[in-house]
């Protein structure tokens, strides 16, 4: 999640990628004020209010890799106390972040971020720990998971030596300065499914998660070279890149149908990168110019999955500020709600609140009220359910004070999530 810190981060790409843009309930009592000091009616007694808890490059838990059993534990428990004093209901724990596990998984290898190396048994059961004691609290768990990243640097003598990757080097494609499973594999795909829903089997998640990597986003100069699998499985289709949102259809689909099997209350959700095509490219999309479309550069037809209701619900990471001239959250927000409307697919905001206050972001992100202005706005649309921000880390630090502005305003009351 966030490439700030070492280029590792699922969100930073949303960052980095938008710079370059132009380029290219209940949570609040009927009456109370907002942040632009306006009464608003009630909120609905249900609602998403979620954090993100980022394991990868250990940026927002653990720490720091090494860290005993006792102190990886305490600092969860912090977390998860902390989401409670916050009014907060959902915490989306990254449990594979890189082809790893944060449980013991008979598929895949203990994850480096807890003992600092890959395979170490860290003493203890993370994911198991964390469902018992955020259900103990009120809180949902869903467990996130990265499908297809399998190490933020090229080396595999860097894995341990029973890493899949190492076994089926086939199935890797280097690109960008990373390791990737091929999407395009069958085997891949059976293999990333079965991985995933080892936990699914064993714990009693409340949903599982996916972020905004399937395809890679694009590297200049760099192709991700999937010629193979493309002349072995890519016949019947029209192009490549038609061939490669299949592969991610089947994907989306195989896991909703595997979480639903095993575990049937279970929910699957995807927060996407915020925007899925500009009007200019399709005239369905929003009124953005993205440098970065989730459909043409990801592969991945999120507005498709909300339409046809092969997901229980949708976090579009909207992380822009109201009025940004290359995509608005004013303008997107709206254009997800209608893309939502009608559908099963529960709609939810993610939020950049690791902007605000960062002296590196524009004015309108050191203004402590710009995130309580996005829930006013959300809650002018019934089809959005709710907001998860990103992240944990910054749910503490809050230098500004926009998460205590956004308690403030919006989460007065305790709220459950939709169901």
């Amino acid at each position: 999640m966030l490439h700030r810190k070492s280029g590792l981060s699922r969100r930073l790409f949303a960052v980095t990628a938008l710079s370059a843009l132009a380029a290219g309930g209940g949570a609040m009592a009927a009456g109370a004020a907002t942040a632009g000091g306006e009464p608003r009616r009630r909120r609905a007694s249900r609602e998403m209010r979620g954090v993100w808890v980022a394991s990868v490059a250990n940026r927002d838990w653990p720490s720091k890799p090494g860290l005993t059993a006792a102190q990886q534990r305490s600092e969860l428990i912090a977390l998860l106390d902390r989401a409670v004093q916050d009014r907060l209901n959902t915490v989306i724990l990254q449990v594979r972040p890189t082809a790893d596990a944060l449980w013991p998984s008979p598929y895949e290898p203990w994850s480096q971020v807890l003992t600092g190396t890959q395979g170490g048994d860290p003493g203890w059961d993370p994911l198991g720990t964390a469902v018992e004691q955020a259900h103990a609290r009120g809180l949902e768990l869903h467990a996130w998971f990265n499908p297809h990243r399998i190490a933020n640097h090229t080396d595999p003598a860097k894995l341990v030596a029973t890493h899949p990757a190492c076994e089926h080097p086939d199935w890797v494609v280097t690109y960008g300065g990373k390791m990737y499973y091929n999407p395009g594999l069958p085997e891949v795909r059976a293999f990333v499914e079965k991985a995933i829903l080892d936990a699914v089997r064993k714990y009693p998640v409340d949903a599982v998660h996916f972020d905004d990597y399937f395809y890679p986003y694009p590297v200049a100069g760099q192709t991700f070279d999937d010629d193979a699998a493309y002349d072995r499985y890519g016949g019947g289709f029209a192009s490549r890149a038609d061939w490669r949102r299949d592969n991610i259809d089947k994907l989306v689909r195989e896991t909703a149908a595997g979480i639903k099997a095993i575990r049937p209350a279970a929910q699957f959700g995807i927060s996407p990168f915020g925007v899925w095509r500009n009007a200019a490219t399709d005239s369905r999309g929003s009124d953005t110019r993205a440098g970065v479309q989730t459909y043409d550069d990801l592969c991945a037809d999120t507005r498709k999955w909300v339409r046809k209701n092969w997901i229980d619900y949708i976090c579009p990471q909207i992380y822009w500020n109201i009025g940004f001239s290359a995509a608005d959250y004013a303008k997107l927000l709206p254009w997800w709600a209608e893309v939502a409307k009608g559908t099963a697919t529960r709609l939810y905001i993610g939020e950049a609140l690791y902007k605000a206050g960062d002296p590196a972001q524009s004015a309108a992100w050191q203004d402590p009220a710009e995130l309580s202005r996005h829930l006013t706005l959300g809650a002018d649309h019934p089809e959005v359910r709710g907001h998860v921000h990103f992240a944990a880390k910054d749910v503490v630090a809050d230098p500004i004070g926009a998460m205590a502005r956004v308690v403030a305003d919006h989460y007065q009351r305790p709220a459950r999530p939709p169901r």
